[in-house]
């Protein structure tokens, strides 16, 4: 059988191979092996039907931009595919009379991220009938061996009241089964509050939050798909899974220091959210990460659109020089330096001998090296 485009494409991008089962087949069986090296991580996506967890992942794992996900339906699970993110659909999913997406029961994606690490995502649809079945007969199935409960809140629900008392109920199952599991609570859609309102009423939705989850401990955000605040949020989740951050922290501060940097970004190189950061000067905008991510997620996607990769980008004034460029097979980096006697030839030179060291970090198994002064 003939290679897809889309699979030489990926092939050619150096995203690996896929590890998922075919749609339908379940875990565990014949013809779908992990690598033993994989380190799966289970997260569990919830929330109310029409909470929004379908759109926020199809834009941060499958590519989606905001506007297209009004036809997400079917389509979804064509584009996870193109990407090697496969997912096996207990059911399926619809678009209502509204063009919001109902995900029946749970949709399964594997999403290989930095090498060994394996993202067991499971998207729970939201419909009162699933619910309800999520916490007496799939109970176990459901909640056991979790690593991060992501909880959608829609802000204008107005059924308040039943979503506080579904997670609450999450949070009970949690506490049985998984109990040194990560909560992250996203009050969703805040696009469609007053922007003189959003502070207050996050704020008021955070507290109530945090005290329904005790005994358990919860990081709320608020998000949209309109602007960064998603990636911040996802951003700030995956970095709780990654196994080694802080040893890969202490080598890009190590990394910066070495060639006079005054930032160091690390992307994940498929969804590009920022999974490692060290700055020298303090900058003015916080936040400049997840705009960054933004902002080049969708000249990615502008060049796709044209048959064209993108692999680096050099910007560059009177103040200072950006330069983004493929680091490792996972990885994109940013490096953005104010001293102008130093070339930009130098500075690449320097991402590229670095790019040895890192590939040798990102392995879960692998060597404790720390990258050196010299």
């Amino acid at each position: 059988m003939e290679e897809s485009d889309s699979e030489r494409k990926m092939e050619k991008e150096n995203l690996g191979p896929r590890m998922d089962p075919p749609i339908g087949e379940p875990e565990g069986s014949l013809g779908w092996v992990l690598p033993n090296t994989a380190m799966k991580k289970k997260v569990l996506l919830m929330g109310k039907s029409g909470s929004g967890k379908t759109s926020m992942r199809s834009i941060i794992f499958a590519n989606y931009i905001a506007r297209d996900t009004r036809r997400l339906g079917a389509t979804i699970l064509d584009r996870l595919h193109s990407l090697q993110i496969n997912s096996s659909l207990s059911t399926y999913s619809l678009v209502d009379s509204v063009g919001n997406t109902k995900t029946f029961d749970v949709e399964h994606s594997h999403v290989r991220f930095l090498g060994n690490l394996v993202l067991n995502l499971w998207d729970c649809g939201g419909q009162d009938t699933f619910m309800e079945n999520y916490f007496t007969s799939q109970r176990d199935n459901i909640f056991r061996n979790v690593e991060v409960l992501i909880y959608v809140f829609d802000v204008e629900s107005r059924e308040l009241e039943k979503d506080m008392h579904y997670y609450q109920s999450c949070l009970e199952a949690i506490l049985q089964n998984s109990p040194d599991a990560k909560i992250f609570c996203l009050v969703h859609k805040m696009d469609l509050v007053q922007e003189d309102q959003r502070d207050l009423i996050f704020k008021e939705r955070e507290e109530d939050l945090r005290r329904l989850s005790r005994p358990l401990e919860c990081s709320c955000f608020r998000t949209s798909i309109w602007d960064e605040t998603l990636y911040k949020a996802w951003s700030s989740i995956v970095y709780q899974l990654i196994p080694n951050v802080q040893q890969l922290e202490m080598n890009l501060r190590n990394f910066a220091e070495i060639i006079e940097a005054d930032e160091v970004l690390l992307f994940e190189r498929a969804t590009f959210l920022v999974i490692s950061h060290y700055q020298c000067k303090e900058q003015r905008d916080a936040h400049r990460f997840e705009k960054i991510s933004n902002i080049i997620k969708q000249f990615k996607l502008s060049c796709s659109k044209l048959a064209a990769s993108f692999q680096s980008m050099e910007v560059r004034n009177s103040n200072f020089a950006a330069f983004i460029d493929i680091f490792t097979s996972n990885t994109y980096v940013m490096v953005v330096m104010s001293d102008p006697s130093i070339p930009s030839a130098a500075t690449l030179i320097n991402i590229r001998n670095a790019r040895k060291h890192f590939e040798k970090l990102e392995r879960v198994d692998g060597p404790k090296q720390c990258l050196l002064m010299r």
